[in-house]
């Protein structure tokens, strides 16, 4: 949401005037309560809905051509290893984070923000996760335009371009319309993704006996090895900030409820940290097609989803392979883009937001992203697959890890407030709990992945930067006895209230729109409650509530009494 008009100073007697948003920042239908607290009233979905729709999301085929390049790289026995160790870490990663996120209705992002990074500490793993979304869009991406030139003939060039243009009419839309794509295209995308391996069953029994003795295409040989397995690891943990399209979509998990507490817990654990499951699966599922197809097309087309798919479905299909396999991947790639899309216009409507105190609306940041994935895939990103990822990792996981050990470790022994506090008003701007543990952790790692510490840290870079970020989150909250997390109290102790408070609404003195009581701030300065957007848009109160000056005394808002759970 934008601001047209900012609040003005104006005489006493004179009522100061409203702030109001530009047209498509307000309406909510497309906005998703993008840089806010998800309302009880907007979360309309079951459990199985959002879970449903939340795995509909990692139908992309990057696993594939991500399990591949490991293995042909690495070889099998190593290459497994690599994908199932970090499979766990991810797994296990996840699960806090997806539980907080489906349990306070908060993105990624605002979830960083309370978990030990602090207001604009939080501001650069924006930019991590915009990263992400975009590296990944447009290895998506490339993958249909392979498939479309194969399937037409079109130039990569142009397939770039199109594979761009085409997920912009339904992002633009918002949650509503990502839900019914993902609901619509799940048959066509189940029957794509198992039938190249019930033909593999019964056209080449034998297949994934030979696999298991594979070698890979870069005389790894097939045994073990530590470097190869620190290395693949390293890729495959690429995809740890998977988690952040996942609670993209778990914010909108109903209340958990005694009635619903089995489905919830279920759903959660198999939208959040369940998709590596399927994830480890396809990578080492898209290993064995490339394999089958080596010989037949090559180690460059082996690597490129769609020559496999083609390969594995021809004893069946015939001459209809090609536009099957092709339609195959062309649904799974939209099914992912636009949700990386979608991700990466929450994710840079955060980061602007905080630096610029305006939001003209997470739409027009749709562009932005899809520029810059659009840049990279006429880069040709996909010939330099393994490097790039390898390299974003060392950053990934430090982020991650660095927040899933204050929601495991430091909120559970007293070091940090037993909610998320994500509102600027009650933050300090950096908390070097979890700020300082991520940058020293991605630091030191990435030194080690250009090799600056010897062959062995090189290769295991990424278990570096877990290990610092799961010891220095806590150690450094220790050390600063935790007085980085809350820069004053919240007078109703956060989200910690019965439901019927939460979702009691109170109006926000500059925009005049009623929000429920998680998204709203008490303002010395307003003289009254302030909505968590409005707070982070205001450039002249000086944090004035949270310097204790003269404006920083406690308001009566008429708030509820504070209940704990």
């Amino acid at each position: 949401m934008t601001d047209t008009a900012a609040p003005v100073t104006s005489a006493p007697e004179e009522q100061p005037a409203k702030r109001s948003y530009a047209r498509l920042a307000a309406d909510e239908s497309r906005e998703d309560y993008s840089l806010r607290y998800a309302p009880h009233s907007f979360r309309r979905w079951s459990p199985s809905m959002v879970a449903g729709t939340a795995l509909g999301g990692i139908a992309y085929l990057a696993d594939f051509a991500i399990g591949a390049s490991i293995v042909f790289t690495y070889g099998f026995t190593s290459g497994l290893a690599s994908i199932l160790c970090a499979a766990a870490i991810i797994f296990l990663t996840g699960i806090p984070i997806a539980r907080a996120c489906a349990k306070y209705g908060l993105d990624m992002d605002l979830i960083t923000r309370g978990a030990g990074f602090g207001y604009f500490g939080s501001t650069l793993t924006s930019l991590i996760y915009a990263s992400f979304t975009f590296i990944f869009f447009a290895l998506e991406g490339s993958i249909m335009a392979q498939a479309m030139h194969q399937a037409i003939g079109l130039p990569v060039e142009f397939g770039y371009l199109i594979t761009t243009l085409i997920v912009i009419p339904i992002v633009f839309r918002g949650m509503g319309a990502l839900a019914k794509v993902q609901v619509w295209t799940q048959p066509i995308w189940l029957i794509g993704l198992v039938l190249p391996f019930v033909v593999l069953a019964f056209e080449a029994p034998d297949a994934w006996g030979r696999f298991t003795s594979f070698g890979g295409t870069e005389g790894a040989g097939p045994g073990f090895s530590w470097p190869a397995f620190g290395l693949g690891t390293g890729v495959a943990l690429s995809l740890i900030a998977q988690i952040g399209e996942q609670a993209d979509y778990l914010r909108f998990m109903p209340a958990k409820t005694e009635q619903n507490k089995h489905r919830w817990n279920i759903a959660v654990l198999a939208a959040g940290p369940g998709w590596v499951i399927i994830g480890a699966a396809k990578q080492l599922g898209g290993a064995l097609l490339a394999f089958v197809a080596l010989e037949a097309v090559g180690k460059t087309h082996a690597l490129e989803p769609i020559a496999p798919q083609i390969e594995a479905l021809k004893p069946w299909l015939g001459s209809v392979a090609l536009p099957a396999a092709a339609l195959f991947v062309i649904v799974s790639q939209i099914k992912i883009n636009v949700t990386n899309a979608y991700s990466g216009s929450l994710s840079w409507s955060n980061f602007f937001s905080r630096l610029t105190h305006k939001h003209p609306g997470r739409v027009w940041y749709i562009f932005l992203n899809l520029a810059i994935a659009l840049t990279l895939m006429e880069m040709n990103m996909f010939a330099a697959l393994n490097k790039l990822l390898g390299f974003y990792s060392n950053v990934g996981i430090a982020w991650i890890t660095a927040v899933a050990a204050d929601l495991v470790i430091n909120k559970r022994i007293g070091l940090s407030p037993p909610y998320i506090e994500f509102k600027r008003a009650y933050l300090y701007a950096v908390n070097p709990a979890g700020f300082g543990a991520m940058v020293i952790a991605s630091t030191v790692s990435i030194l080690a992945f250009f090799g600056l510490f010897g062959e062995y840290a090189q290769a295991f870079s990424t278990f570096i930067a877990a290990g610092l970020a799961l010891a220095l989150c806590p150690l450094i909250a220790w050390l600063t006895k935790g007085k980085y997390y809350l820069a004053r109290p919240n007078p109703v102790n956060g989200p910690h209230v019965l439901v019927d408070d939460i979702t009691a609404t109170h109006s926000c003195a500059v925009c005049d729109t009623a929000y429920e009581l998680p998204d709203i701030a008490d303002c010395p300065v307003q003289a009254g409650p302030i909505c968590s957007l409005c707070c982070s848009l205001d450039a002249e109160c000086g944090d004035a509530c949270r310097k204790g000056g003269a404006a920083s005394g406690p308001v009566s808002l008429g708030l509820p009494t504070p209940h704990r759970n």
